[in-house]
């Protein structure tokens, strides 16, 4: 793992010569493990999307209650906040209690407060009880990450990071047509699916070890444990390279990076977010077709992910790249004559969007060592939905201040190419310091 500075985009040959060998954790009890991880950071995208499909008939029960039509819709939209919000603290609760503690009692929350609408007749007590759902999301979703930043390192970790995208993105789709399913039954029914937390709560406490701490972290390095009960964290950089015992948090790098992670947040959710609204503007009003079109965008995230494995170790080197391919898909939408042409501007971006989000959270990574690692991803994970949350607003002044849903996509294509550019004269001035 980098240590926690700013990194050259490829390390000297003389300092990978002097790392530990790189040793990918394998077996069975790893694929359990990071097929729990992956369950576990899909429960926050079922808090964002399975209720959707019933919103209107939730506004229906709810006709006389005063307030219906803002409070139905902030049920849907408060559990992202509320985690944005509480990441942060959950990463320091997470260093303090421990990650596989604290991930085990939010897990078994998650089907408390989840479940809590089938039961309350009080649209305002449903709405708190969401409210409490992004909190338990919150600190799930932490402990899910720095759990895999604990357990892995290297490519490795690189892969289960992008994993984490390609799950988000394919899950979102299967909720949505699960709320939908089970939304024919009552609206109330799709609350039921966050029962199967409960079973996902006792095989974590069961078979996820406890992860060890052995140091400062600052070369990457994993290796299969001998004892089943814990696993290492990433292997110690030799003594000339490892920070005083009295190092302080990472700040400033780290701010660096949870600020372009809320700018990446607003170009990657304004296409999922709009997508349906863009198409309707040129006529499109059939849900089938609305519906392959979001589909596609989604599939180009997955394959966007799964570029992102392939090519490399350092971020730094192709974010202004993956930024500018965000702003292209921006450009295509704006200047469409047409929904092909328009779904092909999408899949452009959410294909950059796909390669983007691991990208930054890796960098995030890069800058942690164990003892810091619950409070600095709280910090990433928090910003990451800070951007969901207030994309919606942004895409609305942009619209109010041009005149179109689709200059304000537009707006963001200046905005995505003027972050590419930016990233490229950073990255360009890193170069000489470091080689001096």
């Amino acid at each position: 793992m980098p240590a926690p500075v700013p990194p050259p985009p490829s390390p000297p040959l003389a300092a990978v010569e002097d790392a530990p060998s790189e040793q990918p954790v394998s077996g069975a009890g790893h694929r359990l493990r990071i097929t729990l991880l992956m369950a576990g950071s899909c429960l926050p995208i079922l808090g964002a999307v399975l209720i959707a499909p019933v919103l209107p008939r939730m506004r229906d029960h709810f006709a006389g209650t005063p307030g219906v039509e803002a409070l139905v819709p902030m049920a849907l939209t408060i559990p992202a906040l509320s985690l944005a919000l509480l990441a942060p603290f959950a990463g320091v609760v997470v260093d303090r209690l421990g990650r596989k503690r604290l991930l085990v009692i939010a897990t078994a929350l998650y089907a408390v407060v989840g479940t809590a609408p089938l039961w309350l007749d009080s649209l305002g007590a449903i709405v708190a009880s969401r409210a409490l759902v992004g909190a338990v999301e919150a600190a799930i979703m932490t402990c899910c990450t720095t759990l895999i930043g604990d357990y892995y390192s290297g490519r490795q970790r690189d892969r289960y990071l992008a994993m984490q995208t390609m799950c988000a993105s394919i899950s979102a789709t299967a909720f949505f047509v699960l709320g939908g399913a089970a939304g024919s039954a009552g609206w109330r029914t799709p609350f039921w699916a966050y029962a199967v937390s409960l079973l996902l709560a006792p095989a974590m406490a069961a078979f996820l070890p406890r992860p060890r701490p052995t140091g400062t972290t600052t070369v990457p390095s994993s290796v299969a444990p001998a004892d089943p009960t814990t696993v290492p964290a990433p292997t110690p950089a030799p003594a000339a390279s490892s920070e005083p015992a009295g190092r302080s948090f990472p700040w400033r790098p780290l701010a660096g990076t949870c600020a372009l992670t809320v700018f990446g947040a607003v170009l990657f959710y304004t296409v999922q977010v709009e997508m349906a609204f863009l198409l309707d503007d040129m006529g499109v009003t059939d849900p089938g077709t609305i519906g392959l079109a979001i589909a596609a965008s989604s599939l180009a995230t997955v394959i966007g992910a799964v570029v992102f494995t392939r090519l490399g170790r350092t971020p730094d080197a192709w974010l202004p790249a993956v930024f500018a391919l965000c702003a292209l898909g921006f450009a295509v939408i704006w200047l469409a004559p047409g929904p092909v042409v328009l779904t092909v501007g999408a899949m452009i971006n959410c294909f950059g969007g796909g390669i983007m989000l691991p990208s930054l959270l890796t960098l995030a990574l890069s800058k942690l060592d164990y003892a810091d690692r619950g409070r600095g991803t709280g910090l990433w994970t928090g910003s990451f939905f800070i951007g969901q949350f207030v994309c919606p607003l942004v895409v609305l002044a942009l619209t109010s201040a041009v005149g179109s849903l689709a200059g304000a996509l537009g707006v963001l294509a200046l905005a995505g190419s003027v972050g590419a550019v930016a990233l490229g004269l950073a990255g360009r001035r890193r170069v000489p310091l470091t080689a001096s």
